[in-house]
């Protein structure tokens, strides 16, 4: 999407901003003494006109850096004499920068600040970038990343070197002189959105709601065509205009020496984009009102730079992005001044060929059909991960169950029987649980246990050899006890009483 109001913005005062670099710093240091230490830092006298410059951004990625580091050389006194004594083509050309090397340590200093935190914001940009693309998933264009590096000297962080200074004033040159490029290309992509915008919604009407919608396409389009004549800008016609109806003066008086220092309005002895571009508000206003359906502002504020660009094209001569008043008096002279040519507006020039259409929309159809892969491998990656996270639930319902399950059976654990402790011939109890026979059996009375040889009386294990003892010894012999209903039986002696 054109981003008019930052764009458009931004190159009202891009080039303004940079001239605070080179060409303003001239202006500041008619008052500079000589014959003053060429080591100390020398802290300017703060000026109206120019803190106000010192906000304008450039519209550059490096904007900030650009304008602490030039703040800083022009504190140094030997810097602002040699930037002095040093034109715009040889500042382009690196002569300017050789002069690092000759400015405070202090200085120097604080500039090897500046740069290592340049180069850690930078870093930072591009890792952010990348997590934001994807991460590792994706394949990295370091040549696009390095580019990023241009106005500096990545290979050494951590200070601030000649090669730095002239590969800041390079590029932001370069840059800025590519401004106008980029805001046509911009401009551009709006102009067919808008129009791919459009047909999209007539798809979605039915056809008598296509053709209204048509109608009134076409009288918007006329009723906006059907302004008064727009006079060529920078010519004689359009400035008397401004004199007469801006500044209040017949346009006979008209005077162009007279007409530029009313229209300095910084006073600096230039016109800077930015006083250019005001003097063309009376055209546009023909053109343009933001209350009117059929006005794009955007578009307004494209025309506008489009007369801007043509007056610097035709006055700049030197191309230093400033029209002086020499440049200025030497213009009025020209044949074009006086007799201009018709200027045509932006309904009769459109910014886009059939062609360019073309490829526009096969690049929005490809850009939806990479949107519609990526929503499907995210929906495929989504389903995933809910399955697994199912199969986690499902391992934590059952790991809580085993947990209830060991529980249960510690509160239900029977504790063992007591310990029996045998006291000489004594026979344990035995619980019926533990001697339980199988069905059919009969139990035996527990006085007939025999308890196990190892734990009787060796004359009760072997009766018949107490006896031969008892009879030996002249003792009485023992009775053993047997059951009720039977009668004792004496071995070799049934009649023995």
């Amino acid at each position: 999407m054109y981003r008019a109001h930052t764009k458009m913005c931004g190159s009202r005062t891009a080039w303004t901003s940079w001239l605070v670099v080179v060409v303003q710093l001239l202006c500041l240091l008619e008052a500079v003494p000589i014959s003053m230490d060429k080591t100390v830092v020398v802290e300017p006298e703060p000026k109206v006109a120019d803190e106000s410059q010192a906000n304008v951004d450039t519209g550059l990625h490096y904007d900030r850096y650009l304008r602490e580091v030039i703040d800083f050389l022009e504190k140094d006194q030997h810097f602002r004499e040699k930037l002095h004594n040093t034109d715009m083509e040889d500042i382009k050309q690196g002569k300017l920068a050789k002069e690092l090397d000759f400015v405070s340590h202090h200085v120097r200093t604080k500039l090897d600040e500046l740069k290592r935190q340049e180069v850690s914001r930078l870093r930072t940009l591009i890792k952010a970038k990348q997590d934001l693309e994807g991460g590792n998933d994706i394949a990295v264009d370091h040549q696009a990343l390095l580019k990023q590096f241009e106005y500096l000297n990545h290979m050494n962080p951590h200070t601030f070197e000649v090669e730095d200074l002239d590969r800041l004033i390079r590029s932001a040159t370069n840059d800025l002189e590519n401004f106008d490029k980029e805001r046509h290309e911009e401009f551009k992509k709006y102009e067919m959105t808008k129009e791919h915008d459009r047909q999209e919604h007539l798809k979605t009407l039915d056809e008598d709601g296509r053709k209204k919608e048509e109608e009134h396409y076409d009288e918007m389009k006329k009723k906006h065509a059907a302004h008064p004549k727009i006079n060529h800008p920078g010519s004689q016609n359009q400035l008397k205009e401004v004199w007469e109806e801006g500044d209040g003066l017949d346009p006979d008086d008209f005077d162009p020496k007279t007409f530029f220092k009313l229209h300095d309005s910084n006073g600096d002895g230039f016109f800077d984009e930015q006083e250019l571009e005001a003097l063309f508000t009376k055209e546009l206003e023909k053109i343009y009102d933001p209350t009117n359906e059929e006005d794009d502002m955007v578009e307004m504020e494209e025309e506008r730079l489009r007369m801007r660009e043509h007056v610097m094209n035709e006055v700049d001569t030197n191309k230093d992005r400033l029209v002086s008043l020499e440049e200025f008096l030497i213009a009025t002279k020209k044949k074009e001044f006086l007799e201009p040519d018709s200027w045509e507006t932006l309904e009769q020039n459109q910014a886009y060929t059939d062609e360019e259409m073309k490829e526009f929309e096969e690049h929005l159809v490809q850009q939806e059909e990479d949107l519609h892969q990526k929503a499907v491998d995210l929906q495929k990656q989504r389903d995933e991960l809910e399955k697994q996270q199912e199969q986690l639930n499902a391992q934590k319902v059952e790991l809580q169950q085993a947990v209830e399950h060991m529980e249960r059976l510690k509160t239900l654990k029977v504790e063992p029987p007591p310990e029996v402790q045998i006291v000489g011939n004594d026979i344990p109890e035995v619980h019926r649980e533990a001697n339980a026979l199988p069905p059919g059996h009969q139990a035996i009375p527990q006085e007939l246990h025999v308890p196990p040889q190892d734990h009787l009386d060796p004359l009760q294990a072997h009766p018949d050899r107490a006896a031969q003892n008892q009879e030996q010894h002249g003792l009485p012999q023992t009775r053993h006890h047997l059951p009720p209903g039977h009668q004792e039986v004496q071995q070799g002696h049934p009649n023995s009483p």
